[in-house]
C-alpha cells in the first residue's frame, strides 16, 4: 500500500516587550509584551505512515536516510538528521558544515525533539519529517528584533504536534516550547514564546526555568505539562485605548542572550540596586497593567516613561549598553511630539517602541520622518490578535 503524504502549515507572530524586560528573567515578575503581524510559518511535509517512537533508533523508510530534512529560508540549503536516542543528529554533516547547522537550527530542531519525546512517552510514532521554515521577521538577511526563535520554536512545535496527531491547548504549546529553549538556555524568560502562542497584548509571569527543566528531566515531558509550573501565568490584555505603537528599527542587530547572560555575570545581581530594579519595573509594570484595563492612555504613557528611566539607570549602573546611541535618539524624537518611548527588550540595537496619540497623524509623520533622518528605521508592523494555532 502506498502510503499518502500530508501537509501541516503552522504561524507564529513575532513580538515586542513593551515593560519588564530584565526584571522579567527571575520567576513570577511581571512583563508586557505584544504580539507583531510579522510571522515565522513552519511547513511540515511527510507520510501517514512512522517509525515506532520506542525503538531508539527512529529510522525512515530508507534505512540509512534521514529521518528528518530541514530547510530554512536563512539557510543555504536542506540539512537532514536522524533519531537517535531521542536526540536528532547531523545526518552525513561533520567538522565547521555540522557545527554551523546545529547552531543555526538549533531552536527548531529542540522543539522537534521535544515534541518525539512528548510522543515517545504516550506511546505514540514518530514520523519522517520535511520540516521547511520561512519568516518575515528578517529582511534582506537582516534582523530586526522581533523575536525570530521564539517564534520558530512555537511555530514548529505546533506543525509537528499537529502534523503527529497531538491537539494541544495552547498552555500545552507553550509549555513544550519553553522546554525545548530551555534546553539550550535556561536564562531566557519565555516572554517570547508567550506573545507568539497567545498573540496580542498579553501580561506575562515566568516559571522557574531550572525548575521545569528539572520536571521533565524526573518525571518527564508528559507529566511536566500537567504539573503546577509555581510563578507562571499568562493574561490577554486590552489594547492600549487611543494610542499607536510605533516601532522603529536602529539598524544594529543585537543578542539578547548575551546581553542577559551579561547581566548575570555581574555582581551587581542580589545587591540593594537589583532589588530596587526590580520592585520599580514591578511597580511599572503592574500600574501599567492597570491603565491598559481602564483604558487609560495618559497613565500608560507615563509607566512606559517610569520603565525608560529605570532601564537607563541599570545601564548606568551596570553598564550593559542597553542605550545605544540610535536607542537614544529614537526615544527622544518620541518624547519631543509628546509621545514615550523605550527600547523594546535587552537593548544594544535593535527595535525601540513608541506610544502616540493615534489621532495626531501629523506627529506620527513628523516622528517617522525624524527617525530616519536619525538612522532609525520604522516599520510597518502592527499587533497580531492572534498567537499560533492550537
Amino acid at each position: 500500500m502506498t502510503a499518502s503524504r500530508r501537509t501541516v502549515v503552522r504561524h507564529a507572530p513575532g513580538k515586542l516587550f513593551v515593560a519588564g524586560e530584565y526584571a522579567v528573567v527571575e520567576p513570577g515578575n511581571p512583563a508586557i509584551l505584544v504580539a507583531v503581524d510579522r510571522h515565522v510559518t513552519v511547513t511540515v511535509t511527510g507520510t501517514d505512515t512512522g517509525t515506532d517512537a520506542s525503538d531508539g533508533a527512529g529510522r525512515g523508510a530508507g534505512g540509512g536516510a534521514a529521518d528528518v530534512v530541514i530547510s530554512s529560508d536563512l539557510g543555504r540549503r536542506s540539512v537532514g538528521w536522524r533519531r537517535h536516542e531521542g536526540r536528532l543528529v547531523l545526518h552525513g554533516e561533520s567538522g565547521g558544515d555540522g557545527r554551523q547547522a546545529r547552531a543555526a537550527l538549533a531552536h527548531v530542531v529542540s522543539a522537534i525533539e521535544t515534541v518525539d519525546r512528548l510522543l515517545a512517552e504516550r506511546g505514540l510514532p514518530v514520523r519522517p519529517l520535511d520540516v521547511s521554515v520561512s519568516s518575515r521577521l528578517h529582511e534582506d538577511g537582516r534582523k530586526f528584533g522581533l523575536g525570530s526563535s521564539g517564534a520558530v520554536t512555537v511555530a514548529t512545535v505546533s506543525a509537528v504536534a499537529a502534523f503527529c496527531g497531538l491537539r494541544l491547548p495552547r498552555e500545552d504549546l507553550f509549555r513544550l516550547a519553553l522546554l525545548a529553549t530551555a534546553e539550550l538556555d535556561p536564562k531566557g524568560s519565555g516572554g517570547d514564546l508567550a506573545a507568539s502562542t497567545w498573540g496580542g497584548w498579553i501580561e506575562y509571569r515566568a516559571p522557574d526555568r531550572t525548575h521545569v527543566l528539572d520536571l521533565a528531566r524526573r518525571l518527564g515531558v508528559d507529566r511536566a505539562l500537567r504539573a503546577p509550573w509555581p510563578g507562571h501565568a499568562v493574561r490577554r490584555l486590552p489594547p492600549p485605548d487611543g494610542l499607536s505603537l510605533e516601532v522603529g528599527w536602529t539598524g544594529s542587530p543585537a543578542s539578547t542572550a548575551a546581553m542577559v547572560s551579561a547581566l548575570h555575570r555581574r555582581t551587581w545581581r542580589g545587591t540593594a540596586s537589583h532589588q530596587k530594579f526590580v520592585e520599580t519595573t514591578t511597580d511599572c509594570v503592574r500600574s501599567a497593567v492597570a491603565a491598559l484595563d481602564s483604558g487609560d492612555g495618559p497613565g500608560l504613557l507615563h509607566q512606559i516613561r517610569r520603565a525608560r528611566q529605570e532601564l537607563a539607570r541599570l545601564d548606568d549602573e551596570v553598564g550593559l549598553g542597553i542605550f545605544t546611541p540610535g536607542l537614544t535618539a529614537l526615544c527622544d524624537t518620541a518624547e519631543a511630539v509628546g509621545g514615550a518611548a523605550k527600547p523594546s527588550g535587552a537593548g544594544g540595537g535593535d527595535c525601540g517602541i513608541a506610544l502616540l496619540d493615534a489621532g495626531a497623524a501629523r506627529d506620527i509623520t513628523h516622528l517617522r520622518q525624524r527617525w530616519e533622518r536619525a538612522g532609525v528605521l520604522p516599520l510597518s508592523v502592527r499587533p497580531a490578535l492572534e498567537g499560533t494555532e492550537e
